[in-house]
């Protein structure tokens, strides 16, 4: 039974994040906000909402580990697997932003603030209200940073006709089927593992973390093809964001985190790596296959030491 509400999950994944695309297309020709920004925030925090309620439902239930290796290891998928398998799959991708000179110090900062409040072992609620405001801070950058982006949206595709009540709809229809069928993907996975004798970390780091990635993964797959590299790239920056900022703040205030940098350290340290890989490419532009195939061995590295 468990297999059959796995295929289904992932159905509706599929189903939920087309119409996610579709109509915050619509909204970012509306108000002529570039797909960048639309992507980074009503995406990013909508397909943020598994990890939220998987971590914060960990912390309530004392379980420290769960809560943040689900962070850790939705980070590291949202960069090693998602763009990863983006660039691997993706015919042709050129971003009209420039990615290293905006977003850069976004990549970079959650996880580095993350190491320091983590250094003493516990991720407090004061750590919790600072990682609050950094998203904050990130949603004030891109409020600004739209005004740079104002120009090249297309006007005639701004003059059609806009439905706010139907595209509402169909927006929060597609949240809907997204957050059910992940959560509902994390279940039907878990129970599946369980059977196996598998610990909490690496339900939490694996089958957690790819549960609730998988929003991501389908958002930025439907958004590359419709030929909307910002939008994917601006979902998983974005994501990765809210997933300190909002959901390990959130987890943090519910309870305080215990966190074993020396024990969970090789964990860590993929999840920094993908995040200076990200900088890179977004600095030398190499949005290709063999980019693709090093992010993707992020993974293969993570599961070989989990399961070695």
């Amino acid at each position: 039974m468990d297999y059959i509400i796995f295929v289904i999950s992932m159905a509706s994944l599929v189903y939920g994040a087309n119409h996610i695309v579709f109509q915050s297309e619509k909204i970012a020709l509306h108000f002529k906000i570039p797909s960048f920004i639309i992507g980074a925030t009503i995406i990013a925090l909508g397909t943020s909402l598994p990890e939220m309620a998987a971590s914060v439902t960990a912390s309530w239930q004392g379980k420290s580990d769960m809560a943040v290796a689900n962070i850790i290891g939705s980070v590291t998928f949202n960069i090693s697997l998602v763009l990863g398998f983006i660039f691997l799959i993706a015919k042709n991708l050129n971003p009209k932003r420039d990615n290293f000179k905006n977003d850069s110090i976004w990549i970079i900062a959650p996880p580095v603030l993350f190491l320091l409040m983590a250094y003493d072992g516990v991720i407090s609620r004061l750590d919790g209200l600072i990682f609050i405001f950094l998203m904050l801070a990130y949603l004030l950058f891109l409020n600004y940073d739209r005004k740079l982006f104002e120009d090249g949206i297309d006007e005639e595709a701004f003059k059609e006709k806009f439905d706010w009540i139907k595209t509402s709809f169909f927006l929060i229809l597609g949240f809907v089927f997204v957050i059910l069928g992940a959560q509902y993907t994390i279940q039907s996975a878990s129970k599946i593992a369980l059977e196996f004798g598998i610990s909490e970390w690496v339900i939490a780091l694996f089958l957690i973390a790819f549960g609730t990635s998988l929003p991501e993964l389908i958002v930025s797959i439907v958004a590359v093809r419709k030929n909307n590299a910002d939008m994917a790239i601006g979902n998983i920056i974005g994501s990765n964001v809210a997933n300190f900022a909002v959901v390990l703040g959130s987890a943090a205030i519910v309870n305080p985190l215990s966190v074993n940098l020396i024990k969970n350290g090789f964990d860590i340290a993929c999840m920094f790596a993908s995040s200076i890989i990200l900088i890179y490419l977004t600095a030398t532009k190499l949005y290709s296959k063999p980019a693709g195939i090093i992010l993707l061995s992020i993974i293969v590295l993570m599961i070989s030491h989990s399961f070695g």
